[in-house]
């Protein structure tokens, strides 16, 4: 079989071993990488855990409500049940948090609904891509949870960031006292 590929194609066995040894070589580079992606994938996702109400504050305070009172930081539902909150954790230090209500929202007619609050990520840790990976594992939760929609109050500087993560708008900007401008923002699971 090697002779024929040989002679039809013109290659000399030297020819012919460099190149399958470059291909060999390529493919063993490729290997690498993927091993090397899917092992930082799962080091990421093993980072993220569930975490306490009162463990969110040091995230969401200078963050969110740094120029308050650390007590501002306590969200209505907070300690409820059926609220979650996940903390992403870098070389075990918490970087990034999101929590996960579960409420209704009459702009929806969904049955099972989740609100995202205090999504937030120390200023030192974004653009390293915390912020999708807290998305995408709370949206993980609300499928096992058989939530038929995410929604949230988007920040107007957030909104192109939740746009990306394929979030929609929702009715017209408004003001929530003391935070800032807000949009409603969405996202069905299908």
């Amino acid at each position: 079989m090697q002779v024929f590929f040989l002679k039809n194609h013109k290659l000399t066995p030297t020819t012919f071993f460099n190149k399958a040894y470059k291909n060999h070589k390529e493919f063993i580079m490729k290997l690498l990488y993927l091993y090397y992606v899917e092992k930082t994938l799962k080091k990421m996702i093993q980072n993220i855990k569930k975490i306490t109400a009162l463990e969110t504050f040091p995230v969401r305070h200078p963050v969110l409500r740094a120029e308050k009172p650390i007590e501002s930081c306590r969200f209505d539902g907070d300690i409820l049940e059926t609220t979650v909150h996940f903390g992403l954790y870098e070389n075990k230090n918490l970087a990034g948090v999101i929590s996960l209500f579960e409420e209704k929202n009459d702009l929806f007619d969904a049955e099972k609904q989740f609100q995202i609050r205090g999504m937030a990520v120390l200023k030192q840790h974004q653009r390293k891509g915390f912020g999708e990976k807290l998305i995408i594992n709370s949206e993980k939760y609300c499928m096992d949870q058989n939530s038929n929609l995410i929604w949230f109050n988007a920040r107007k500087e957030a909104v192109g960031f939740y746009k990306k993560m394929g979030y929609q708008v929702k009715g017209l900007p408004f003001e929530i006292k003391d935070v800032g401008e807000h949009i409603v923002m969405f996202k069905k699971n299908e």
